[in-house]
């Protein structure tokens, strides 16, 4: 279950990207950004296509219109498709099997999740200490080698946890923040970030997601959280070592927001598509946006 807050829309969420900018990846951008359609149109100057899941394929639990023909379509082109997703509550298993119930026929080799590089880091705790996840009721950590247990099930684990993995904001309050930065100022302990997004589009509007109160942690305690995913480079390297050795110039990372997909596909050496009409930039102009940060994809589409 997620909770939207009419507060919290493109400008507030672009506002709150640049304020921890230096915090980012560093990147150059193209001098200018080619229009397109959509995906078809660009595929000519494209090998592969790393795909952001949210904003391009679906909006929520809902797909964008046309994606899943337009995948089939870049299919059929010969390009290689990877999708790399921020979304750190479901296993391999859970989305996969979302994404083929919204009518998509990705592989596991073609799905690369920020959960999935978190948990396969994660320190090695003292013994007898566990990690606790701010995450979902059903998240289930079958896939996970280590010992966690539900932080919001058990506050008592806010000071007996040896560290804290932070997985969604589904069930996350302002309450939950000021008791993880009241216990970490007691005692600093490890904070795995694997969902590093400031908000997420979903149908009825933006969702925080966990890189926003991540970043308060930091703003607010000794401690410096390890995030995973994009726009950081660990996302981009696992994406790019499944493209069979197609040159990162023959590589487009495709997505809605400028400071993770874009950032980070620049950052990594990628073609960068920005896709406007279903994430963060829905029912605005992006190019205010974009002249203000700096960060210039080389291409923007309407759509998937």
């Amino acid at each position: 279950m997620c909770s939207f807050d009419a507060r919290i829309g493109t400008d507030w969420a672009f506002e709150r990207y640049e304020a921890i900018r230096p915090r980012l990846p560093k990147a150059s951008y193209e001098k200018t950004s080619q229009p397109a359609a959509n995906l078809a149109e660009v595929a000519s100057h494209f090998d592969g296509f790393i795909l952001d899941a949210f904003g391009v394929l679906n909006r929520g639990e809902t797909p964008i219109p046309g994606a899943v023909d337009r995948i089939t379509q870049l299919r059929d082109m010969g390009k290689s498709l990877i999708v790399l997703t921020n979304a750190a509550s479901y296993t391999r298993a859970q989305v996969l099997e979302k994404y083929h119930r919204l009518g998509f026929d990705f592989t596991p080799d073609e799905v690369v999740s920020s959960r999935d590089l978190a948990l396969a880091a994660l320190p090695q705790l003292p013994e007898g200490q566990h990690w606790s996840a701010g995450a979902t009721v059903t998240d289930s950590f079958d896939d996970v080698p280590h010992r966690i247990g539900q932080l919001l099930d058990d506050p008592e684990q806010y000071q007996s946890a040896g560290g804290f993995l932070l997985l969604s904001s589904g069930r996350w309050t302002d309450q939950d923040t000021q008791r993880l930065i009241t216990a970490l100022r007691d005692r600093p302990r490890p904070v795995v970030v694997a969902n590093p997004d400031l908000v997420a589009p979903r149908e009825d509007g933006l969702t925080i997601e966990p890189g926003s109160f991540a970043h308060t942690l930091m703003d607010e305690t000794p401690v410096t959280p390890i995030f995973f995913g994009k726009p950081y480079q660990d996302a981009f390297d696992a994406a790019i070592s499944r493209m069979s050795g197609i040159p990162r110039h023959r590589i487009a990372m495709v997505g809605d927001t400028l400071h993770t997909d874009i950032l980070g596909g620049a950052a990594a050496g990628l073609g960068t598509v920005l896709i406007t009409d279903h994430g963060l930039f829905r029912g605005v102009d992006v190019h205010p946006f974009i002249e203000r940060s700096g960060i210039r994809p080389s291409w923007i589409v309407p759509t998937t």
